[in-house]
């Protein structure tokens, strides 16, 4: 008999502690029922890019984009080393997912030519920025570093003549492509210092900007170097292209070196494909 009644207490005292554990099992329920939602909020990623790929590099410009910006390259005589001149020489890099580029040199009678071409496709590994938003950190910086005069914007894209940036309008005939005093008057005293200044630009992309920098190679000739530089979404296009002169006193057109590079941004922006 007490045996029997033994029994039925340590059923009791069992009974007890397995309501107490789901009674704890409860509590951790709620609790978890409010996770989701949290969940749900930190799950929340930010848009993709528009590119998932880039171009190569070294076919984006074609033969007669070339022979505009790379004159000399039609001067070379012997025919394989021309047609190698075309093809390029292609950027190293480790992800042509993310970055590929193409060099052109030519070196023609009157002048060193030279192009580069620059894609870089950004991917944002941060949830909470979208790969467009971390494309426009870059290009700001890119701009920052370019350094660009204040106030600069693209209103006046076509000039009838050449001028060098940052120069006063009365000193652009000795400053232009052309030899001291080869500039018409006229044009000259048409033109202002912003018409060919490094600028910001705004007809191609999302946004872009121009600089234009004349250098002196050496004691003797000048080099000129125009950087056109835009971003479309998550990719950003690089373009420098350089004219070092072989004859004394000789500076290379600003007007028709800018044309040129914004020409071929223009062709490269349409060339992207999603």
């Amino acid at each position: 008999m007490q045996r029997k009644a033994y029994v039925p207490g340590v059923a009791a005292l069992l009974a007890a502690l397995l309501a107490g554990c789901t009674g704890s099992s409860g509590g951790d329920g709620t609790t978890d029922n409010a996770n989701p939602g949290d969940a749900g909020t930190a799950s929340a990623v930010a848009q993709p890019g528009k590119y998932r790929t880039l171009p190569e590099a070294c076919g984006a410009v074609g033969q007669s984009t070339l022979d505009a910006l790379l004159p000399g390259i039609q001067q070379i005589p012997d025919e394989d080393q021309r047609a190698k001149a075309y093809e390029g020489e292609a950027t190293l890099t480790y992800d042509t997912d993310r970055k590929v580029g193409c060099r052109w040199k030519v070196e023609a009678t009157d002048a060193t030519e030279y192009l580069s071409v620059d894609f870089e496709r950004v991917v944002s590994y941060d949830n909470a920025v979208s790969d467009d938003s971390q494309a426009q950190q870059l290009f700001a910086q890119a701009v920052e570093k370019a350094d660009l005069p204040a106030a600069t914007s693209s209103a006046t894209s076509d000039v009838s003549d050449s001028a060098t940036p940052g120069t006063p309008a009365s000193s652009t005939a000795t400053s232009t492509g052309t030899p001291s005093g080869s500039a018409s008057p006229s044009a000259s005293a048409s033109l202002t210092p912003s018409d060919l200044q490094p600028r910001l630009l705004d007809d191609l992309g999302d946004e872009a900007f121009l600089d234009d920098a004349l250098s002196n190679s050496g004691s003797t000739a000048q080099q000129r170097k125009v950087t056109v530089a835009f971003r479309t979404s998550n990719v950003i296009v690089t373009i420098e292209y350089e004219e070092q002169p072989t004859t004394i006193g000789v500076t290379p057109d600003s007007k028709e070196m800018q044309d040129n590079a914004r020409k071929l941004a223009s062709q490269l922006a349409g060339s992207l494909s999603g």
